[in-house]
């Protein structure tokens, strides 16, 4: 009998280089936002295509603030696919507005473009597409639609009226260093927002990023100068620009928020970045053997690489045709049984607790369920050598040819 194995679903890949690189960072007496980060924020411009970025403790707060900086609250409406993380939509409840959840398109994870000019209205401020899987969501149709509907969007203020539709915001908490058509993810939507939580590609621990497209009429560094206000409490000068001689003295423009990150984070970034290349390559090797093994299998797998589009890997989502949520869960304790932890992406929000007691029923988003009934989503880390991952896909498939 083979030796039961211990795969993890998806553990931080951390070497001695980013350890030293943060006991470096210890030894430096600057531990929070400071050089380091400010350089995270320009490799990360840099890498994605953009002018700018802002790095703050979570792609959640990137998100919150970016609506916040839009001006998007109470009365408002924000577009959000019902298949995905809660992070997506229960930003858009912190600020006062309602998440305005579309269904799946059948048989796909991404929203349905075809539902998503009629779910815009005149109170529709955002749309919300998620990179699901690192996958980069279809923007050319998103743009499409909210260009199709600019009669109908109302601005508030001047960076609505700059747009003059429905802004696109991207959860791409999953796609960092994903492509869609040659251009990254971070510089294709409007404002993109990533992940760089402890089981993201590329981690600091926790940690987020907000990047967006420049425009003319758009002021980037008042658009910085924002963020920066917003995730450090209003206060107009950060602690390194306090320790300038004489520059003690500060304000409070806003009675806001802490949600910054620090160098500590960085520095872990920083190096994660130099080995990004190599960590994306391997994640496309796996995928391939996965793919590969589960060609017979009558599953259907996410196409992370195309002529037009080049994921980054994060996740593999296999759905077993013709099983039920049962039988599925049944899938992932057998594998569990066999040390190989595995997951679901994800409940669709609708069964949640908390979106079900504001209204929403997923009996409305049938296409979401039954994309979750049958979904099991397999180990997909850089900890994985190829023995692990054949030990993976093996007893996957072996369980799976017996429901």
């Amino acid at each position: 009998m083979t030796d039961i194995r211990n795969i993890p679903f998806s553990p931080p890949d951390v070497t001695e280089r980013e350890i030293e690189f943060v006991a470096e960072a210890l030894r430096s007496g600057w531990i929070t936002t400071g050089p380091k980060t400010k350089e995270f924020e320009q490799r990360i411009a840099g890498f994605c295509g953009t002018d700018r970025a802002v790095c703050l403790n979570s792609a959640t707060a990137a998100m919150e603030l970016c609506l916040r900086v839009l001006g998007v609250g109470e009365g408002d409406e924000v577009i959000v696919p019902a298949y995905t993380y809660t992070a997506t939509a229960s930003v858009v409840c912190h600020v006062g507005a309602t998440p305005v959840f579309v269904d799946c398109a059948p048989g796909s994870f991404e929203m349905d473009y075809d539902r998503l000019a009629d779910a815009m209205t005149e109170r529709t401020k955002v749309v919300m597409p998620v990179d699901l899987a690192g996958i980069v969501a279809d923007y050319t149709r998103v743009f499409e639609a909210v260009n199709f509907k600019k009669e109908l969007f109302h601005p508030k203020n001047d960076i609505q009226r700059g747009f003059g539709r429905c802004i696109v915001v991207a959860d791409a908490a999953h796609a960092f260093g994903a492509m869609r058509h040659g251009k990254m993810a971070g510089s294709i939507a409007d404002f993109t927002s990533f992940s760089f939580h402890a089981v993201k590609n590329l981690t600091t621990a926790e940690g987020g990023a907000l990047t967006w497209v420049s425009h003319d009429w758009l002021d980037n560094e008042d658009i910085y100068r924002q963020l920066q206000l917003f995730s450090l409490h209003g206060q107009n000068k950060d602690a390194l620009a306090k320790t300038k001689v004489g520059g003690w003295e500060y304000d409070i423009i806003g009675p806001w928020y802490k949600c910054n990150m620090t160098d500590i984070m960085a520095a872990i970034g920083l190096v994660q970045l130099d080995r990004y290349p190599a960590l994306l390559n391997r994640r496309c090797q796996i995928i391939d053997r996965y793919n590969v093994t589960l060609e017979p299998y009558d599953v259907r797998v996410l196409e992370h690489y195309s002529n037009e589009h080049s994921s980054s890997g994060h996740l593999y989502l296999v759905r077993i045709n013709g099983i039920s949520v049962e039988q599925r869960n049944r899938v992932i304790e057998e594998m569990a049984r066999r040390g190989i932890a595995t997951n679901v992406h994800y409940k669709p929000l609708p069964m949640m607790t908390a979106y079900r007691e504001l209204g929403y029923d997923i009996k409305d988003f049938p296409n979401a369920f039954a994309q979750y009934e049958n979904e099991v989503t397999l180990p997909l880390h850089t900890r994985l050598d190829d023995d692990d991952v054949e030990y993976v896909i093996s007893n996957f498939t072996d369980i799976i040819s017996k429901q």
